[in-house]
């Protein structure tokens, strides 16, 4: 298991009611699961996109994305403008 930072941007870190936290997970899902625990974060989460360490996580099954050791993971809702 793998320990890292989420980082909550805009309505994520509302929700969350914390910038960033630390995590224990072995993968994007496992760790998606734990943040969702929060009623709030769960309705934000699924419009939310994922870097891990900078990459983006994309449409991949969240359970095959592995988060090595001390990775920081951003949760990033949709952001507005142009």
């Amino acid at each position: 298991m793998a320990r890292g930072t989420v980082r909550y941007w805009a309505a994520a870190k509302e929700a969350a009611g914390v910038a960033e936290e630390i995590f224990d997970a072995e993968n994007l899902g496992e760790l998606v699961t734990k943040i969702t625990k929060n009623p709030d974060l769960a309705r934000v989460v699924v419009r939310c996109s994922f870097l891990v360490n900078g990459d983006p996580a994309g449409t991949r099954d969240p359970n095959l994305v592995d988060l090595p050791e001390g990775a920081v993971v951003e949760v990033l809702p949709p952001f507005a403008g142009g």
